[in-house]
């Protein structure tokens, strides 16, 4: 085992114990069996009753009507639900559940006077709740459970809250999660309870929601053309998104805690659609609100097409804009919201006029709620201003926002904040904010490409940065369809709840608590569902599959394109074999939320390297071209059935759910359809000119024999190839594959001129059927190897074909032996072929000042996982000058002769959140070369927007890392890199030190052999 530093200390492990797997971060305080001191819910076949009082809150009067109906899809008995008043007689009931709202029910007044019941834990807060077992809480009652609430959300929570515990997943109508069946259902004494939220605010954005989500919900929703259910689509949008639809939304937006919602825009108007939208959200108890280019709750730019007089321009056509923003307070007023202000141009575009504009335009706005409210003091209507794009450039060069208006930061749409609260913006009135994507920029809404457990970790890296520092009034996902992000929604709304719960280290608990909880699996089975899912959001975010080529991954260097294939394979395996393993009752949600996300990435990763691998092969005259495009067409094909197979499940419940065209984007725009990456062929029925055999060695573009641009520089007459095996060589071999180049079959043979040499075939037989074999060369007894520069043995490959000269081609082995450059008690990294490659995660030695130390992130990044300074505001958020802050130390021995060598740090993207004058920083050493700083986030380009390297294809945002090259001194022998921390918020993820021959490739080499 190799010996690396723990990046965290004891305390820092994973307190997060999956005592009851119904339920994710929560406190538990359920039970299936009876232990002496549980009130019971369901004892014997029969159930306790659910009473209620007639003046509490509508939406807890409909909460208790799920609460009843959660407890018979798990136990088969469901209780009587009655609504009774504290005069009521009730003397012949013994046992009793009253739920209700501390000073809205009567009921629950009564009880907490008539048992001396503290409800001072939660009186006055914003949702929170108890619950407890009570003794006399009404004439004739024995003894009840309560459940109350500090308002009418923290009552449905408390709710909520036990139905997942009894095993209904928040996802049973969303996901067709089955109810884990239990005969028998206890709560213990001292009950669950929970105090106010971290985030006020918590809620998810539907956007771009065309194709899929609107295409579906037209069929499910409405009796337009195809459709399936009984509302005409809306007047003036045709929107299948009415009450119908949005009922079942709140409701699942409330049993995963969250509360508050900007509900679908571009073809859609929420308030106009179906008037019975706006007071059903209230109803339900969700807080309304519009997306940061929709202020003064009316949706734009449907709303303004459909009502709006002139141009959305307020330099010109301010006073019908100004009716047009009356008209949407107007008709928000008796309902709860949380308001954008501000304004955007019309279609997401910059607002047409500057600082002063915008100043008067939110003037104009407080004084519309002034008016509507009838109120001098505009502090107390809740209001947001969202920071994006454009917005934050005018905040930045001095715009005057009212303390009580929260601001909303953003992130860049790729999952990186572009900015948090600085020291003087934290103790706001209005607070701040998060406004966060799991979509990308490109226009994607297919699969999750956001890191999960990769996605949930780089949630966590970022949201807990805004925990620290008081962004935590709103929080807003923007989930594009909806479906497939369920995990990722889930986590968002999980972490605001209760961001205590959760830290860098119990993520994987998450996702296994979730496996078991939706579908049933033991321990072991959840953990391998865990591994799934953290791989395959690893794969799609290293680099997003909209933005994935045919040579992204390097199809010649560390065998990169093979190993991201072998990757997909081994992800696909696994998830199958879980599928296979359940009931036909739990397949459908697996397949939905795990087996169709993997094997639709699987499908669309293989085809972009095969289609690589295919042109590459056909510049070499590889018959094998074919099969490859052979291959690209049969997974073209399979990503549509892939496609019909989950419209199918369930008879086609959730038909169009994956409309979404993802293959082949020509730029951000979603492709207007799905097109085959480009794939080549050669003529099967002729044979290449140099014969019919192939020779391309590893990490070689070219091929022999015959003329290749990349056999040589002259391209023609070129010697024969020479492959290097060096002693630390991750892999422990090469290979060469022998390969046809055309339609004659051939045998072939390889021989060897020195014993210590070993092939894994000397021979073999090549067909059109079976075009290619891969031969690998190993040393397995260095000790045999002489130590010398001019260590050469020769591979001879011959081919032989009927009616055909034997076709010779000799491959040169030069064999690399440093071993006994290396002394016995070195400890460290050891280069080979020209490079040292190390995770950061594995340090020999963590130094600490001021407490602060360097904490591992597992799984986050591209290949292994990040280190970032911890506590993430440790000494007051300090910054250190170079060399004075917290270190790791890495030791790496260099065994060829060099004087300098280029250290390249791989960090994740993170913008200069902490303000322009805290730039990302951090140092390095290499032994006792002058230490070297990088500030590696340039300054933005304009207020507002990005760097100049961070967009593009080929941008920090786009490559998911940053590299940063430094230059040190050095001499052969043992080295030490120590990286030293700067500022806060810095990630780095790996290292890669030329000392003369990096190759160009995606994720870098792999990591050098340790000893």
């Amino acid at each position: 085992m190799h010996d690396f530093v723990l990046l965290l200390p004891l305390f820092f492990l994973s307190s997060f114990l999956l005592i009851n797997v119904e339920a994710i971060g929560q406190t538990t305080c359920v039970s299936f069996s009876s232990n002496g001191s549980s009130f019971p819910v369901v004892q014997n076949g029969v159930a306790t009753q659910v009473f209620i009082s007639p003046d509490e809150w509508p939406g807890v009067q409909r909460a208790a009507s799920d609460f009843v109906s959660d407890i018979n899809l798990v136990a088969q008995v469901k209780p009587a639900l009655s609504n009774i008043t504290a005069s009521e007689a009730t003397t012949n009931v013994s046992k009793a559940i009253i739920v209700g709202t501390l000073g809205t029910s009567t009921l629950i007044d009564q009880v907490v006077n008539n048992t001396g019941l503290d409800v001072s834990s939660i009186r006055g807060l914003w949702e929170a709740f108890i619950g407890q077992e009570v003794d006399n809480p009404l004439p004739g009652v024995d003894s009840a459970y309560v459940i109350i609430g500090s308002d009418k959300r923290g009552t449905i929570f408390g709710m909520y809250d036990l139905s997942e515990q009894f095993g209904v997943s928040p996802w049973y109508w969303w996901a067709d999660v089955v109810p884990t069946n239990h005969s028998e259902l206890f709560i213990t004494s001292s009950g669950c309870s929970h105090g106010s939220p971290t985030v006020q605010y918590r809620g998810i954005f539907l956007n771009d929601e065309q194709p899929a989500l609107t295409n579906w919900a037209f069929e499910k929703f409405t009796n337009g053309p195809g459709g399936l259910g009984t509302a005409t689509p809306a007047n003036g949008t045709g929107s299948p998104f009415q009450s119908e639809f949005y009922t079942k939304l709140f409701e699942l937006i409330l049993r995963l805690k969250g509360n508050y919602l900007w509900p679908a825009q571009w073809a859609s108007a929420f308030c106009v659609d179906d008037p019975l939208n706006q007071p059903l959200a209230d109803l339900y108890g969700i807080v309304m609100g519009t997306s940061h280019e929709e202020p003064m709750m009316r949706s734009i730019p449907v709303e303004w097409s459909l009502f709006g007089d002139g141009p959305w321009d307020y330099n010109v056509n301010a006073q019908n804009i100004y009716n047009f923003w009356v008209q949407g307070i107007q008709r928000a007023e008796p309902y709860e919201g949380l308001y954008t202000i501000g304004m955007r141009g019309d279609g997401d575009l910059p607002l047409i006029g500057g600082i002063q504009l915008l100043e008067q335009i939110i003037k104009d706005q407080r004084g519309i709620f002034s008016n509507i409210f009838n109120t001098s003091d505009v502090t107390t209507i809740p209001q947001v201003w969202t920071l994006y794009s454009e917005v934050e450039g005018y905040y930045e060069e001095g715009l005057s926002v009212p303390d009580d208006v929260a601001l909303m930061w953003t992130d860049d749409d790729y999952g990186n904040m572009r900015r948090y609260p600085v020291a003087s913006e934290r103790n706001r009135s209005g607070g701040g904010g998060v406004y966060y994507h799991v979509a990308s920029p490109r226009d994607y809404k297919w699969i999750t490409a956001s890191d999960l457990l990769n996605s949930q970790r780089s949630m966590y890296e970022q949201l807990s940065l805004a925990v620290t520092r008081n962004a935590t009034r709103v929080w807003v996902l923007n989930v594009g369809d909806l479906k497939p992000y369920e995990r990722e929604i889930e986590y968002w709304l999980s972490l605001s709840w209760d961001s205590s719960l959760w830290s860098p280290d119990n993520v994987d608990d998450f996702v296994q608590a979730w496996a078991q909880r939706e579908f049933k699996l033991d321990s072991s089975d959840a953990a391998m569902v865990a591994e799934v899912v953290a791989n395959l959001t690893r794969y799609n975010a290293r680099r997003k599959p909209e933005l994935l080529n045919s040579t992204t991954y390097s199809l010649i260097n560390y065998r990169e394109a093979d190993r991201v294939v072998e990757q997909w394979d081994a992800l696909a395996n696994a998830s199958t074999a879980i599928y296979i393993k359940l009931a036909s009752d739990l397949q459908p949600s697996f397949f939905q939320m795990v087996q169709h996300p993997v094997l639709a990435s699987q499908t669309l990763g293989k085809m972009l390297v095969f289609a690589g691998q295919n042109n590459l092969r056909a510049s070499q005259a590889r018959l094998s071209t074919n099969d490859l495009a052979d291959q690209v067409q049969q997974l073209f094909e399979k990503d549509y059935d892939l496609e019909v197979e989950y419209h199918s499940i369930l008879d086609g419940k959730w038909d169009h759910m994956m409309d979404q065209t993802h293959v082949g984007y020509y730029y951000w725009q979603q492709p207007m359809a799905n097109t085959m990456p480009a794939v080549n062929r050669v003529q099967s029925r002729k044979q290449a000119l140099p014969g019919v055999m192939r020779i391309v060695p590893e990490g070689s573009l070219g091929a022999w024999p015959g003329d290749d641009q990349f056999d040589c520089a002259l391209g023609y007459n070129c010697p024969s190839p020479t492959v290097i095996l060096d002693s630390f060589n991750p892999f422990g071999n090469v290979f060469i594959d022998v390969g046809s180049g055309g339609p004659v079959s051939f045998t072939w043979n390889a021989t060897v001129n020195a014993t210590w040499l070993e092939l894994s075939t000397p021979s073999g037989s090549i067909s059109p059927d079976s075009p290619e074999q891969r031969v690998f060369l190993s040393i397995p007894d260095w000790s045999q190897v002489p130590v010398s520069a001019g260590n050469l043995a020769q591979v001879t490959f011959t081919a032989v074909a009927p009616n055909q000269s034997d076709l010779v081609v000799p491959v040169m082995v030069q064999a690399q032996n440093t071993k006994e450059q290396v002394p016995s008690n070195f400890t460290g990294f050891v280069e080979s072929m020209g490079v040292v490659s190390f995770e950061a995660a594995h340090a020999i030695r963590n130094t600490s000042v001021a407490d602060i130390f360097w904490k591992e992130l597992p799984g986050l990044g591209r290949t292994l996982s990040g280190v970032t300074p911890w506590p993430r505001d440790g000494d007051n958020g300090a910054n250190f000058s170079a060399g004075t802050g917290p270190s790791l130390e890495y030791d790496f021995f260099i065994v060829s002769n060099r004087t300098n060598i280029t250290v390249v740090t791989q960090l994740s993207p993170s913008l200069n959140a902490n303000g322009a004058d805290r730039p990302l920083a951090f140092a390095l050493q290499v032994g006792s070369d002058p230490i070297q700083s990088s500030y590696f986030i340039p300054p933005d380009v304009a207020p507002g927007a990005e760097p100049a390297p961070w967009s593009g294809l080929d941008g920090f945002a786009a490559n998911v890392i940053v590299s940063v090259n430094m230059t040190f001194n050095v001499t052969p022998g043992a080295q030490t890199l120590k990286l030293f921390m700067i500022e806060p918020a810095v990630v780095v993820q790996k290292f890669d030190i030329d000392t003369g021959n990096l190759q160009s490739s995606y994720l870098g080499p792999t990591e050098s052999v340790f000893v």
